[in-house]
């Protein structure tokens, strides 16, 4: 009766996998062969950035590039909390949310027609998709492309937000999850385009750990020997593991830029996850003030003076 389940449930996957790693394939091929032109307008209403005053400088710019649960120009993970939180406390930042870490074109995934449909009928496969973007975007034949893509988005919106080159203003890639593969990404791009000082806070880390960071100045891994979801990324990506010396990942690691922080005992999802607001510590805060908090410090002691 197992056998007769499991093969049932791989008859039914199957070919939508299959699916969704063609139609990964062809959002970033398109890119390469300008076959269609990156999204750049957001829907009306929708700030570039939101936080610091934009008629003045902000300290710093802070881009938010979420986890697979991405699909809007919105934050939609926690809808928007941890966000909110980080602006609350550090006024003096202009944070982006809008950024799409899994579109090449930067085509907001819960905007499409066909998406629209399937959001209400097979949900699963919003994730699927943003899972597949995730290893394209890991994968040798298709990482150049996919990393000048997003670099390429996060600069413009940057730019779009009041961001100039060569301001010497530092830009902070804060990721949840796969969104750390991106943020890792878009290094190179980011810097030759913007010449902006990086600093990188992976939360939950999930990437390949082939991407060169040598431009970021720092890079923070927010961890938790509770999150399985960030540990077996360092199990699959051969990238990541120790013996694989000469690596990105761990090149950077042996030039003192990667600092490891615990968060101890927050989960990668679920009602104990890094961004719960429900679940509290010892000290009586909840996981989302923790997380909120400890990502203010690193940005205050790293890149900007406090506010006032």
């Amino acid at each position: 009766m197992t056998e007769l389940v499991l093969l049932l449930l791989l008859c039914c996957l199957g070919p939508i996998l299959l699916a969704e790693a063609l139609l990964a394939r062809y959002e970033v091929l398109a890119y390469a062969a300008g076959w269609r032109t990156p999204a750049t307008a957001l829907p009306r209403g929708l700030p570039y950035a939101r936080g610091a005053d934009a008629d003045r400088p902000p300290a710093a710019y802070l881009v938010y590039l979420d986890g697979i649960g991405k699909r809007h120009y919105r934050d939609t993970r926690d809808g928007g909390r941890l966000v909110k939180a980080l602006i609350a406390r550090a006024p003096e930042l202009r944070v982006l949310g809008q950024v799409q870490p899994y579109s090449p074109l930067a085509y907001a995934l819960a905007a499409r027609p066909v998406w629209i449909w399937l959001r209400r009928h097979v949900g699963l496969l919003l994730f699927l998709h943003n899972v597949m973007q995730i290893f394209i975007a890991a994968d040798h034949r298709y990482r150049p492309v996919y990393n000048r893509a997003v670099g390429a988005q996060i600069a413009t919106q940057l730019r779009l937000a009041g961001y100039q080159a060569d301001s010497g203003i530092p830009v902070v890639l804060l990721s949840y999850s796969g969104g750390a593969q991106v943020a890792t990404g878009a290094v190179e791009g980011l810097w030759r385009q913007l010449r902006c000082p990086l600093v990188l806070i992976n939360l939950g880390g999930f990437h390949n750990g082939a991407n060169d960071v040598t431009h970021a100045a720092r890079l923070f891994q927010l961890t938790s020997g509770d999150d399985r979801i960030e540990r077996l990324g360092t199990w699959i990506f051969p990238q990541r593991w120790r013996l694989w010396s000469r690596s990105p990942w761990n090149r950077a690691a042996r030039a003192g830029k990667v600092t490891v922080h615990r968060l101890d005992p927050a989960t990668h999802v679920g009602p104990r996850s890094y961004i719960s607001p429900a679940s509290h510590r010892p000290d009586g805060r909840s996981h989302l003030e923790h997380t909120a908090d400890t990502v203010v410090a690193l940005i205050r002691d790293t890149a900007v003076p406090p506010a006032g």
